[in-house]
């Protein structure tokens, strides 16, 4: 047992080592474009260990399989032959993506990902840019490090004989398997090994550096490979003509609606509250008499990690995709954090879970958020008030402590959490859970604005409060009008006066119609419109859910299910245009996507 143990323990710690190494080594070879510090590589080892830790137990299960079959059937010579072969594809394998992922760098500005595989096709074109030196050069490289890594596996190895002591090492070999499956998974939480939980830099080549190449590369395998469906209902120039219009480009606001260009902005996802349950939230109804209220705004998605992409980047979401979780493609995106700290902005994100979740942490870092405040900043009691992480009236007094305390002008975006299942709130005001959440939530949002007001950073201030998604309820689902319509309120002392906007727009649109009114320039936030611009003329929201879409006008509000390829749902007099721009939108926007 002990040779057992020791065997996959060195295995283990060997490629652990291995992709340690393979960073200061990417780093270096990669320096003459992107300069950093001697400090940085600690850094990035440091950040990047989950993903190595991770990526080394993947690799170690057919040893550990090997190691089990032996238990029973030891000094089988196939076991022996099967263990060399398994080490020359792993030396192999890693070989080849440390070196491909280092040289190919200085070329695509990513890491080493499933999009290198297309270029098989067309090697010719592949090596067109590169002399036959630097190919030789790396061909060395790929055989000296092959032999090195293969020499380093066969090292660590054990007597494979039949073991004396079956049941005991059985029942050892039981109780690794949970253990290798959470560290595996990256502990208990809810989150799952990411490559975003390794993001912790503005700089972005610390952010790729501290990434283990191996597990992106596999990670974005299954995301090209499934993730992004392509929707050719139109040619070309027939998807031009229908989306003529819709998406108009930049214009000057017809109306101005604060009274500074520079005040201090919060941006607050209310978790799930979608206008349906605005009975339980009284201080949210009364701050839409005082400030600026969107009375028919519809949210774009049905997830959170979609729906904070909308919000902060003006970009549309997908049935199938979550941008979130493709990096490469969300570091080209635009977004009012980026946009905002151009202007001598200081960019903070708040949310009380786990930021690693759906690749949260890269989707802020990469668009401009330079602090990130979360769970891990909490105490561990803070932490487990709520199932999903720290409860909203400890985050809520956090917001107000870095508000009030920072330095302006700071944009501070905002999660909350608790208004979600199992809706474990510390108040009881309505027998529905539900809606109990979502009064305690409205709390907390009334108790934060009412000790701001006594201060005098709230004369400076805009506060925008909207949901990220919202939620199904009591007979409203996809398929209805109401579903989707969300509030969106801004409030604060930056605010001139009370103005209902009862235009139709999506939640998208917050991105321009906030940037409009600051004075600056939103062009690259083609998917987003000024609200209030003088081209606003025909006002529409879209929506997409898991595999479907819905979209609302003046005319009235369609749903199509893209499984039946059927529309589910027509309260207007148009269905079939409605039908027709849908698909149109769909099929811009994930070509759009697939371009980034």
């Amino acid at each position: 047992m002990k040779q057992r143990v020791l065997y996959l323990l060195k295995t283990y710690l060997l490629t652990v080592v291995l992709f340690m190494v393979a960073k200061p080594c990417f780093m270096l070879y990669n320096s003459a474009g992107h300069p950093f510090a001697f400090t940085d590589v600690f850094h990035v080892l440091y950040h990047g260990l989950s993903l190595d830790l991770s990526m080394s137990l993947y690799l170690l299960i057919i040893p550990f399989l090997t190691a089990v079959v032996s238990i029973f059937a030891g000094g089988a010579k196939p076991l022996r032959l099967f263990l060399k072969g398994y080490n020359l594809l792993i030396a192999v394998v890693l070989v080849l993506a440390f070196v491909a992922d280092t040289s190919l760098y200085e070329f695509w500005g990513f890491k080493l990902d499933a999009s290198c595989l297309q270029y098989l096709e067309t090697p010719t074109e592949a090596m067109a840019s590169v002399s036959w030196g630097y190919l030789l050069l790396r061909l060395l490289a790929l055989i000296l490090l092959g032999v090195l890594f293969y020499w380093l596996f066969t090292h660590p190895r054990f007597d494979i004989t039949r073991s004396r002591h079956r049941i005991l090492e059985s029942c050892c070999a039981l109780v690794l398997i949970p253990l290798m499956v959470i560290g595996i998974r990256g502990g208990l939480d809810e989150s799952t090994t990411n490559i975003g939980q390794v993001y912790y830099s503005d700089n972005q080549f610390l952010n790729h550096s501290a990434v283990n190449p191996v597990f992106n590369f596999f990670a974005s395998f299954e995301k090209s490979a499934s993730h992004i469906v392509d929707y050719d209902y139109y040619t070309q120039q027939e998807c031009d003509h229908l989306m003529d219009g819709l998406y108009p480009a930049a214009a000057d606001s017809t109306v101005s609606l604060l009274t500074t260009r520079h005040p201090d902005i919060v941006v607050i996802l209310m978790e799930s509250a979608g206008e349906i349950f605005s009975e339980a939230m009284p201080n949210l109804q009364r701050l839409k008499q005082e400030g600026i209220n969107f009375s028919r705004c519809y949210a774009n998605s049905w997830r959170t990690d979609r729906g904070t992409v909308c919000t902060y980047s003006g970009y549309p979401s997908f049935p199938t995709s979550s941008v979130m979780k493709m990096p490469k493609k969300t570091h080209g995106l635009p977004s009012i954090a980026r946009t905002l700290q151009r202007e001598g902005y200081h960019t903070t994100y708040i949310y009380g879970g786990d930021i690693n979740f759906t690749n949260m942490r890269s989707y802020l870092v990469g668009t401009g958020f330079s602090q990130l405040v979360w769970k891990k900043d909490y105490s561990r009691a803070e932490q487990q008030t709520s199932e999903w992480g720290v409860r909203d009236d400890i985050t809520f007094d956090t917001l107000y402590q870095l508000l009030t305390t920072g330095q302006s002008p700071q944009l501070i975006g905002f999660s909350t959490l608790s208004s979600h299942q199992p809706w474990d709130v510390p108040i009881h005001q309505y027998d529905d859970e539900v809606l109990n959440a979502f009064y305690y939530l409205d709390q907390c949002i009334g108790r934060f604005i009412d000790k701001l007001k006594n201060t005098d950073r709230w004369a400076n201030t805009l506060i925008v409060l909207l949901p990220d998604h919202s939620m199904d309820g009591d007979g409203i689902d996809q398929s209805h009008p109401r579903r989707n319509l969300i509030p969106m309120v801004w409030t604060g002392g930056a605010v001139s006066q009370p103005f209902e906007v009862s235009k139709i727009c999506n939640q998208t649109d917050m991105a321009a119609t906030l940037l409009a009114q600051l004075g600056l320039p939103y062009d690259d936030f083609k998917w987003s419109r000024n609200v209030l611009g003088s081209n606003y003329r025909y006002p529409f929201a879209f929506h997409t859910y898991n595999n479907g879409f819905s979209l609302v006008d003046s005319t009235g509000f369609m749903a199509y299910d893209l499984d039946s390829r059927k529309v589910i749902a027509d309260t207007g007099s148009d269905a079939a245009r409605l039908e027709r721009m849908g698909k149109a939108i769909l099929q811009s926007t994930t070509k759009d996507l697939k371009d980034l």
